[in-house]
């Protein structure tokens, strides 16, 4: 065994020995599972929900797949210790991914906290999310950077590229990791260790791909991690399940919904006086570049077009745009932070 697998091996030990430390607790998992739906209790389903507005929030920012997956192991470490009202659920799963965010982005890159408030529309104030801060942050004892499944599914694939022969773009990890996020939208995976669950996705993966070598390799990983086939076995057969559910058209996938605003009446008048007074970009002539007058001209307090017939324009139908949302829903601030247009529909209040 070479260098480069021992010192593999060594940290999948380490991480063998702590993610029981990170997993939440199995018998406050078990009570959400089992929770009529009501104001007073949590169910699965408003957990679930919640999750895959933390899928929506970090596509939004563009923060990476371990963000996410360590705002869902806070918020079920924090939810299977806690009762919980429905009502809270929406300032704690905002907190959740602010403490996540800090553990895992650029802090150049993290927004503000009044800014992810207003995107998410949790209705709390600032000091009602760093009143929530606190109290996850005591009773989960400051203890965010955790070993999750994304950890493991991490290793499991270093280890495999580490020993086979196949080419290197076999096992896409980019898909994996897709996979692990629609396992995580689903309450019952949270009763699973992190080692297993990313084993089962490996193992699925492998199994389509009908690589004997591969298979070979993960075999041998199951054995240095001690999982037994009982477990892998009936983990494998959920995690296939869910896969398979989340693979139909008729599944609303979490990676393509779009965040949704509630804006008052007056808002979307006004969204819609406006929506036909933005500028048509002018046709790109073929072979040739614009002549001066059709350039934009900066005026000492904005900029603006010096071509009127651009507001005749066909396609302002198809551009709902990025400087409206951004004028009267988010703020002008935003507008320099990045593009909006992507961002979704409009509901009224």
């Amino acid at each position: 065994m070479g260098s480069e697998a021992l010192r593999l091996f060594r940290q999948l030990n380490l991480h063998l020995e702590l993610e029981g430390r990170y997993q939440p607790r199995e018998r406050g998992i078990s009570l959400i599972e089992c929770a009529a739906e009501n104001e007073n209790t949590l169910c699965p389903r408003q957990r679930n929900a919640k999750v895959e507005d933390l899928w929506s929030l970090t596509n939004f920012f563009g923060f990476a797949t371990e963000t996410f997956v360590l705002a869902v192991n806070i918020l079920d470490r924090f939810l299977a210790l806690m009762k919980v009202k429905p009502k809270h659920l929406s300032c704690i799963g905002v907190c959740c991914f602010q403490l996540a965010a800090r553990v895992v982005e650029e802090e150049c890159n993290i927004p503000s906290a009044h800014e992810i408030i207003r995107i998410s529309q949790c209705k709390c104030t600032v000091s009602d999310l760093k009143r929530m801060e606190k109290i996850i942050s005591e009773k989960l004892h400051f203890e965010f950077k955790a070993t999750t499944a994304l950890t493991f599914l991490h290793l499991y694939h270093t280890i495999v590229l580490c020993h086979t022969s196949e080419r290197k773009e076999v096992l896409n990890l980019d898909k994996l990791e897709a996979q692990l996020k629609a396992c995580n939208c689903r309450l019952v995976f949270s009763k699973a260790k992190p080692s297993v669950l990313a084993l089962c996705l490996l193992t699925l993966e492998v199994q389509s791909l009908k690589s004997v070598e591969l298979f070979e390799i993960l075999l041998r990983v199951q054995k240095h991690s001690k999982i037994s086939d009982c477990d892998l076995l009936y983990w494998r057969e959920l995690v296939s399940k869910c896969l398979a559910d989340y693979s139909s058209p008729e599944c609303c996938k979490p990676d393509h919904k779009k965040l949704v605003w509630i804006v008052s009446r007056r808002t979307a008048q006004n969204l819609q006086n406006s929506y036909y007074s933005v500028p048509e970009l002018p046709t790109i002539p073929e072979g040739g570049c614009f002549k001066e007058s059709e350039r934009w001209k900066c005026s000492t307090s904005n900029w603006q077009l010096c071509e009127p017939r651009w507001s005749q324009s066909p396609l302002i139908a198809r551009r709902p745009a990025t400087i409206l949302l951004t004028e009267w829903v988010l703020g002008t601030e935003l507008q320099q932070h990045r593009e909006v247009r992507i961002l979704g529909s409009f509901v009224l209040s």
